[in-house]
């Protein structure tokens, strides 16, 4: 395999390489560093990668390994999820405020919610895969991903109404 054909199979998919990275790790210059080691990795083993139905989903479970590995070294207790991809034209002032207020919020229930769900909230509703991708991924059953998923949303949706309602908590 040579490297044009490399760059055309792995590159579709090194945003989301980068995106899962930063949910895992936070920092975008770890998420950086991360997606450079996996395509390195890639790199080194692109003779193999001919061997693989889904080379996306392979990459997807390197880089969930790979941040794992990097979180077991490190003390992970200061972490916490960002996720700033959200961008609005709205040019009213008001609808505007209340709408980055709101999704401040919904990433702070985000970031609440237990690990397995944020990822499982970050693959699926951020990056769209599907629960079969996201199994294999994570190595979990599509039926319990699904479960997680519902779970996750109805917390997510319960706490937003609470909020809203009340205001603070």
């Amino acid at each position: 395999m040579n490297q044009s054909q490399f760059t055309s199979l792995v590159m579709p998919f090194k945003d989301k390489i980068y995106r899962l990275a930063k949910r895992y790790l936070i920092s975008s210059d770890s998420a950086e560093d991360t997606t450079q080691d996996i395509f390195l990795k890639l790199w080194r083993n692109k003779e193999k990668l001919k061997t693989y139905n889904n080379v996306e989903a392979f990459a997807m479970t390197m880089t969930k390994n790979y941040c794992l590995d990097v979180l077991k070294a490190k003390s992970a207790s200061n972490l916490k999820i960002i996720h700033n991809n959200y961008k609005d034209t709205n040019s009213n002032l008001d609808a505007e405020v209340e709408l980055k207020d709101t999704v401040s919020i919904v990433h702070q229930l985000i970031n609440d919610l237990p690990k397995k769900q944020r990822i499982i909230i970050q693959l699926r509703d951020v990056e769209q895969y599907s629960f079969e991708e996201i199994g294999k991924i994570l190595e979990i059953q599509p039926t319990a991903i699904r479960v997680s998923l519902s779970r996750a949303r109805k917390t997510i949706r319960e706490r937003l109404i609470k909020k809203h309602r009340y205001g603070i908590n």
